[in-house]
């Protein structure tokens, strides 16, 4: 399969944090020990100190609500190169997962480097794959 050739800015796209802020994630009165605001303000610093290799998005609810706070780590256009997919992060709800985050995007995140052992816990399947496999269309079904 050909990789085809990537023009314009997809050609430097840097890891991008896509952070969920609707219904569940975020609310303080569903997870009550967590700083949320912290959290997204952490991010929006590492991003500004990247010097372009890391952008953050807050977007409304993502859909696996039961798993808040989800986090979307969207690989660079190096790592979409080395076969890298967007990862969903569940359970997202201290310092420490956001310090496994930072880390890993800073060392160049999905499909440039494995992620460390205690984020990969909190892998979930995107909202999409998890109905299709519940349906048996998913990839695994052989």
């Amino acid at each position: 399969m050909s990789r085809g050739v990537v023009f314009g800015a997809a050609r430097s796209r840097p890891c991008t944090v896509v952070v969920c802020r609707g219904c569940c994630c975020g609310n303080p009165s569903k997870h009550p020990g967590t700083d949320h605001q912290w959290q997204v303000d952490r991010l929006r610093a590492a991003a500004a100190e990247s010097g372009g290799r890391l952008t953050l998005r807050t977007t409304d609810c993502l859909g696996p609500c039961g798993q808040a706070n989800v986090i979307v780590v969207q690989p660079s256009a190096e790592g979409r190169r080395n076969g890298g997919r967007a990862v969903w992060i569940g359970w997202a709800l201290d310092d420490d997962c956001t310090d496994d985050i930072l880390r890993w995007v800073a060392d160049g995140g999905p499909g440039v480097i494995d992620p460390p052992p205690t984020l990969e816990l909190q892998f979930i399947e995107p909202p999409g794959e998890a109905r299709a496999r519940a349906r048996g269309r998913g990839r695994t079904r052989r």
